[in-house]
């Protein structure tokens, strides 16, 4: 018996999604870099909401 060495398509590049059927997979798109790692204002102000709120409640806990 003959079995070939790639039993998954290549193009997943990752162990579960090369699991997946081709038609899970079909919406893939290559985003740039640029887009997927820009900080907004938002985010920032998400960050330091979640900061300082934690920041307080740790105060509030331990005094």
């Amino acid at each position: 018996m003959r079995r070939n060495l790639v039993l998954t398509d290549e193009r997943a590049r990752h162990p579960f999604r090369a699991v997946l059927p081709a038609h899970v997979r079909s919406n893939e798109y290559e985003a740039p870099a640029e887009v997927l790692w820009k900080l907004t204002r938002e985010d920032v102000r998400g960050f330091a909401t979640v900061y300082f709120a934690t920041f307080a409640a740790a105060l509030v806990f331990f005094s």
